[in-house]
């Protein structure tokens, strides 16, 4: 014990000042990504477990490309077992759902599910992180390298509030079809309940997401997400001295800045009401659109659009819900379409579509086609 104690005091020596813990924080505003506070924000910290927002995003990748689903089950290697709390106490030679991995990782904060998840996606730890670092620098965190899936203590795994910002803001983005699992309060395992670390959920409203951190280099972090009157913030905060001190912080944080936007917007000139918000509109270069089938009666074209627009919301919401009505001898058929989404989107689309079993094809779409309905508001 006595060498133990030696060996942790030395490492944490060892630990390069600008990333032992020290507060920062930061709040976004998730619709023009303005800045609304900050403080310390490229400053190099411990991620702890807010790590785990990377590997739910590649975990969410591998799901929208069809390597993985819901249901896949995952093996338990005896390196992954063997990690210390907090766990779900799998053991080697088990497997995990996907789904419940994703939710362990949330509520749970599981370190080894973490690892089953990377060495599942990577083959081995390393070369997972390896690949998380890869993906911060494609979502321009500039300042984060990652080692392992969980956040467990490396002097080398560092980050910023900045750079977890930009990350709550890519999986909120990327993946809303995912997103509510970080709104969990709990979830059952094998017959046991695991309740969430994040009290934001229950003591602020409008809170849904993201994500708790701790290890005694980093103090107590928190990536929460929160949305009030149609506008969504986004704030972080490393370096509390305790799970209170980091709660009572961030929703100081957001309730300033929820108050200030609110007082901005109600200080707009009157007599010149904001404009409406502009329809998506398609362009000659982006002539992509996602079909969800061909069909004898308009009302049911309507219908299925309406149930993709709910599938995939993120998408939906930067396309175009269009009908085109075409003849065919005595009749006729109506194509359901998504218009105006780029190629990337309508194949992301169309896999999320296809396994909810939804008819899909990407296809191109003109503007000239004539007899385009828009789906009624």
């Amino acid at each position: 014990m006595i060498v133990g104690s030696a060996l942790a005091v030395a490492a944490l020596a060892a630990l390069p000042s600008s990333a032992r813990a020290s507060r920062a924080a930061i709040v976004v505003d998730a619709e023009s990504g303005a800045v609304l506070y900050k403080r310390r924000v490229d400053t190099r910290h411990y991620p702890a477990s807010l790590t785990k927002m990377m590997t739910l995003y590649l975990l969410f990748e591998a799901l929208d490309a069809g390597r993985l689903d819901l249901e896949t089950r995952l093996p338990v290697s005896a390196r992954a077992a063997g990690q210390p709390q907090s766990k779900l106490g799998l053991r080697r030679g088990q497997t995990i759902r996907v789904d419940d991995a994703i939710h362990a990782l949330v509520v749970r904060s599981a370190n080894d599910v973490g690892t089953v998840i990377a060495e599942a996606l990577g083959g081995s730890e390393v070369r997972f992180a390896q690949t998380m670092t890869a993906k911060a620098r494609t979502l321009g965190m500039r300042r984060t390298r990652f080692r392992n899936a969980t956040g467990l203590p490396n002097r080398r795994q560092v980050s910023t509030v900045r750079d977890m910002a930009t990350l709550a803001l890519a999986l909120y983005r990327d993946f809303p079809h995912y997103y509510h699992y970080f709104s969990a309060l709990s979830f059952r395992y094998r017959g046991k309940t695991y309740r969430s670390h994040n009290a934001l959920l229950d003591a602020y409203p409008g809170a849904d997401g993201l994500k708790t951190g701790y290890i005694r280099a980093s103090g107590f972090n928190l990536a929460a997400s929160a949305e009030r009157g149609g506008r969504r913030l986004v704030a972080i905060v490393f370096g509390a001295d305790s799970p209170k001190a980091r709660d009572r912080e961030t929703i100081k944080l957001l309730d300033r800045a929820f108050t200030e936007l609110h007082r901005t917007e109600a200080a707009a000139p009157s007599g010149f009401p904001s404009p409406p918000p502009p329809k998506p509109v398609i362009t000659a270069g982006v002539p992509w659109a996602i079909q969800v089938g061909a069909y004898a009666r308009l009302e049911s074209a309507y219908a299925v659009l309406e149930r993709a627009q709910r599938l995939i919301p993120g998408i939906a919401a930067r396309a175009a819900a269009v009908v085109v009505p075409v003849e065919q001898g005595d009749g006729g058929l109506y194509r359901a379409r998504l218009v105006g989404v780029s190629w990337r989107d309508a194949q992301r689309g169309c896999r999320i579509l296809s396994r909810k079993r939804l008819d899909c094809d990407v296809v191109q779409h003109f503007s000239g086609e004539s007899g385009t309905l828009a789906l009624a508001e």
